[in-house]
């Protein structure tokens, strides 16, 4: 009888998953089958202003002003009081009442709404009037006064279309299946939330505030090559491509790391950044992203804790900028940014969480004994260093909600970054922590090339043992440091991270414009 059971379910449960899917074909069907009709009656209205000798797509309009402009300027402008200010204003028709009548225009700044009335159109201009649709871009000449009902107005006195829109706009943008289109039509997503446009300028201006406050610094902006010849200045498993004319496989480039130190070697100035982007073959997830954008600086004769206080100074300034407050909301979390920041050494805040000093242990036989201790499965990790990395990961980094510097990394992890000066088993290395994601990387880096070479070496020996993300050796970087450089820090800035916290963006896909999607069948 139980058996007998669980088939009519798995019977029941299939039935109810193929009517779904039945359903939902036909759900999309419908939509697509009236997306077509009203394509082919917007094709019609198209057709009808080239018959009247309209150009619907025309080459170019005299606007002058934008809605915010307007709003701000006539903010004190008494309901039901009119202007004899006359502008050109231009936008995305997002609401046709009255049979244009009225409509709600937006452009990049916001909304103005415009009054149509026969009055004051001519009798070419008023059939114009009746082509328009939502969704249209259409520019408007008139004279600026407020409703009575409080909502300031262009009175139109002459129109234009300057883009006839042939495919509806969604009435809805919501739902498992929206989330998909929202990522994949992000101009769709865009015209119809107000809020994620919001979120791309503010993205903008991030970036123009990272750039503005190292300029201000004394910093000067570099460019580095996207195409590699081998890759290198992360563990990251790289794109390759190949280049016909050289007949070469190329990297993608993973960090901009070693071709900024060359630039340092080359002395083209003391300090330097490029906000760049990167590009990694790995996984996808909420916080990554296969294409990313990264800032990344070098200064000479600092070491990681000027880089430390740069960091945070850094990025309280730009939420200061953009946000007016160093103190953020990120989800449930309120994170105070200000200045200083919490600093921890990476054994210290293992040992304070599990009881564990990693520093009393030799071998990483027992090293992977300990972290089993702690139910940390660390049997793949090949070194010292990668378990205490395990270990960290797994019982501290998620709980580190406010901003801290978490200090001095073992070096079997760390191999571009200077020993550390009273630990040889560790590295003068710190990665900062906000809402439990890491968002910088900084070193006091290394600029001694046998030691250098060294590491490259051992780099190479856990990629012949199978290790994808291990750096080759790049004999040239060696041969730049053999030039000498002057001692250094450096520090890479995650923006996509940075954007997200100060945007309270849940997911990468929400800040990056076009994320990388698996193709569609």
């Amino acid at each position: 009888m139980l058996v007998h059971a669980k088939m009519l379910i798995a019977i029941w449960l299939g039935y109810i998953k193929d009517k779904n899917m039945t359903q939902q074909i036909e759900k999309t069907q419908e939509t697509n089958s009236s997306q077509s009709q009203i394509r082919q009656v917007r094709i019609q209205k198209m057709n009808n202003l080239r018959e009247r000798g309209l150009n619907p797509y025309p080459y170019r309009y005299d606007k002058d002003t934008m809605a915010q402009d307007l709003q701000d300027k006539y903010k004190d402008l008494a309901a039901g009081e009119e202007t004899e200010d006359n502008y050109h204003v231009a936008g995305r028709v997002m609401a046709n009442r009255n049979t244009g009548m009225f409509i709600d225009l937006v452009d990049a700044s916001g909304k103005i709404q415009i009054f149509s009335h026969k009055e004051n159109l001519s009798e070419e201009d008023l059939k114009t009037l009746k082509t328009i649709d939502i969704g249209d871009i259409v520019g408007f000449y008139g004279s600026v006064r407020r409703t009575p009902r409080g909502e300031l107005t262009i009175k139109a006195k002459s129109l234009e279309i300057l883009s006839k829109s042939l495919l509806p706009l969604p009435e809805k943008f919501h739902g498992l299946t929206d989330v998909e289109t929202k990522y994949r039509q992000r101009y769709v997503d865009m015209i119809v939330n107000d809020d994620v446009k919001k979120t791309f300028q503010k993205r903008s201006l991030i970036i123009q505030k990272v750039r503005e406050y190292l300029i201000n610094l004394g910093f000067m902006e570099v460019e580095t090559p996207m195409l590699h010849p081998q890759a290198g200045g992360a563990n990251a498993k790289p794109f390759i491509t190949h280049h016909n004319t050289l007949d070469m496989d190329m990297f993608l480039r993973i960090a901009p790391e070693l071709y900024l130190k060359r630039l340092m070697v080359g002395g083209v100035s003391e300090k330097i950044f490029e906000i760049n982007r990167s590009f990694r073959n790995e996984g996808i997830d909420t916080r990554h992203n296969p294409e990313f954008t990264m800032m990344e600086l070098y200064q000479a004769y600092v070491d990681y804790n000027d880089m430390m206080t740069l960091t945070e100074n850094l990025v309280a300034y730009v939420a200061k900028e953009v946000l007016g407050t160093t103190k953020i909301q990120y989800g449930e979390n309120e994170i105070d940014l200000t200045p200083p920041w919490d600093r921890k050494t990476m054994l210290g805040a293992v040992e304070e969480a599990t009881g564990i000093d990693f520093n009393k242990i030799e071998t990483v036989e027992e090293a992977k004994e300990k972290a089993k201790s702690v139910h940390v499965d660390a049997d793949d990790c090949d070194n010292w260093g990668q378990v205490v990395e395990r270990v960290f990961e797994e019982k501290i980094e998620p709980s580190l909600i406010q901003p801290i510097h978490i200090y001095d990394y073992p070096r079997d992890i760390s191999p571009l970054a200077k020993v550390h000066r009273d630990n040889p088993r560790l590295t003068e290395r710190f990665e900062t922590r906000v809402n439990g994601w890491e968002i910088s990387n900084a070193f006091s880096e290394l600029t001694d090339p046998i030691d250098q070479r060294a590491r490259f070496e051992a780099q190479m020996a856990a990629k012949a043992a199978g290790d994808e993300e291990a750096m080759p050796i790049d004999e040239d970087y060696i041969c730049a440091l053999e030039h000498g450089v002057p001692p250094m820090g450096g520090l890479g800035v995650g923006i996509d991270r940075l954007i997200m916290l100060l945007t309270n963006s849940p997911s990468i896909r929400d800040i990056i414009a076009f994320p990388t999607l698996k193709k569609r069948d």
